[in-house]
This record gives structure tokens, sequence and C-alpha cells, in this order.
């Protein structure tokens, strides 16, 4: 299995690495309540560790939880993922997918389950949905020009903002300081959010991410994905640049087709992003338009 590390010398850099700030935020996420790792990872990880791993018993470890074994199933029934044949029970997803894809898919949908009880973030988890469908779509497409696994991309996808809800909850003044952040034009998301805040949602969701054990060029590409600077010092190998390229085109082009949640991030971000992943505007143009022609967020 996958497991992180640290740090990634050819993505993130600029302010929330001085050691100043980073003390200060270290102090701020002790107040926070990170959610642990849940423990269905956990199971599955022992499992995992065995000789033989026995794919029944981790068919009904996972099966217990009927959102979890119905998100998985449709997963992997997902056009990206490109198999033939439909997939009607957990035991065959697992078969399919692979025990390395499907402890980063049981992730995402774990976490999404931690806060399905809160009406305020269904339109961010349909919103997040999209993105990471569209996020392993784009990898598909861009084979070639990036390393970049297509459930590596949906991961990130699921995981990239997860920051939000968790900030949402302990700090209610959280929400305007979104809006002011997704609407400013020159000042960076995160630069208003440590401002603000002191705190903001991709040191927070980086920080879940290590703790669920997810790679650590995911990890990474959390961590910085709002940075611009992190953009500019990413090269063409980076996976953590790749990633979050791909998830900042992943989201433009939602944001275009749906009309929803507009942001002011393609101005700030965009450039930097076609550069990482060696396209031009017109490449990214034809990418939007097949995209939406095939509804290809839509998973």
């Amino acid at each position: 299995m996958d497991t992180p590390h640290k740090t990634n010398p050819s993505f993130g850099t600029g302010d929330a690495d001085t050691p100043q700030l980073e003390k200060r935020m270290r102090i701020e996420l002790k107040d926070i309540g990170i959610p642990p790792r849940p423990a269905i990872l956990e199971a599955i990880d022992r499992e995992m560790a065995k000789d033989d791993p026995n794919f029944a018993h981790l068919a009904r470890l996972i099966g217990a939880d009927v959102a979890l074994a119905a998100g998985l199933i449709k997963i992997t029934n997902s056009p990206y993922y490109g198999f033939g044949k439909k997939v009607r029970t957990v035991q065959e997803a697992l078969l399919v997918l692979g025990l390395r894809v499907i402890v980063k898919t049981v992730a995402g949908l774990a976490l999404q389950n931690l806060f399905k009880n809160s009406p305020k973030l269904e339109r961010f988890w349909d919103a997040s949905a999209k993105i990471a469908s569209l996020s392993a779509w784009l990898a598909q497409q861009l084979r070639g020009k990036v390393a970049v696994r297509p459930e590596d991309a949906y991961t990130f996808g699921l995981f990239r903002d997860c920051g939000i809800p968790i900030l949402l909850i302990p700090f209610p003044e959280y929400e305007s300081i979104l809006r002011q952040a997704n609407h400013s034009a020159t000042e960076g998301f995160t630069e208003i959010e440590d401002r603000l805040l002191s705190i903001n949602h991709c040191v927070v969701g980086a920080e879940l991410a290590e703790g669920w054990y997810l790679p650590a060029e995911i990890v990474e590409a959390i961590r910085h994905h709002h940075d611009p600077a992190a953009y500019g010092l990413a090269t063409a190998s980076s996976a953590s640049g790749e990633l979050a390229a791909i998830g900042q085109l992943a989201e433009e082009i939602v944001q275009r087709a749906t009309q929803l949640g507009q942001t002011a991030e393609w101005s700030k971000l965009g450039a930097a992003c076609l550069a990482v992943l060696q396209l031009d505007t017109a490449d990214f143009e034809t990418l939007a338009t097949s995209a939406v022609a095939a509804r290809s967020w839509e998973g």
C-alpha cells in the first residue's frame, strides 16, 4: 500500500511553508478536531497485510455499510474505469479494482459519509463528486503527458477541499470568509483564509489526508493546490503538481458547464496549470468541449 511522506520537493513553496506560519497552524490544528482515520480503513489494512487476503471477508466488512457498498459498486461501474461488464456485488468490485485502488476509493466514500447528515454540505459534496469524476476522465485523456493514474485523480478530486467542511464546524464565520476567498481576483484563496482565520483548508485537508495514510503526492497536492508559487515550481514529472493542475482544470470545466459555485481561481491559477500539464489554451478548450459533450463529470 502507498504510504505518505511529509514533503515533496518538486511541489510546494511559499508562505505556507515558512516555519513561523507552520508552527502557528500546528497550534490551530490541535483545536479543530480533524476526524480520525475510519475503523473500516484500519480493518482493510489488517486484511491487506496478510499473505493471502480474504476477499470474501473484505467484502463483508465493506458490505456492512450499505452506503459504502453502494458507492463502491457505483464507482467501479463508472465510465473512466472502462470495464465492459457491470459489477453487482462488493466482492466483484474488489476483484475488478484490486486492493490498491479499493483502499483509496473506500477512503473517499468514508470521507463523504462523515458529513452526510449536514444539508448545508450537499452542494459541496455534489461539486466534489463532479470534480473527482472529471479529474479521473482528464487523467485518462492526458495519458502520455501525465503520469497520474485515474483512480488517484479521483481520490484527489474528492479530498482536495475536504478541509472546508472540517473548518465550517468550529468556525461559523468561515462561511463568509469562503465567499470572500472564492471571489477575490487578486488575493490568494489561502492568503485570505490565513489572514482572517489563521488557518486554511489546504493545511487542514492535508493533515486529514496524511492521517488517513493517503499517498504522499495526494497529500502534497491538497496542501498546495491554491498556491501559485507552487505551480510555478512544479515540473511535468511531479505527480503532485499534475494532480493539482488536473483538479483545477476539472473545477473550471464543471463551473463553466453547470454555472454553479463560480470562483475566481482559474484567473489566478489557470496559466500555471496549463504549463504543468504541457497544454495550451486551444488544448484546454478542446478538452473542455469533449468533457461537456460527454458530461464526463457524471461518473
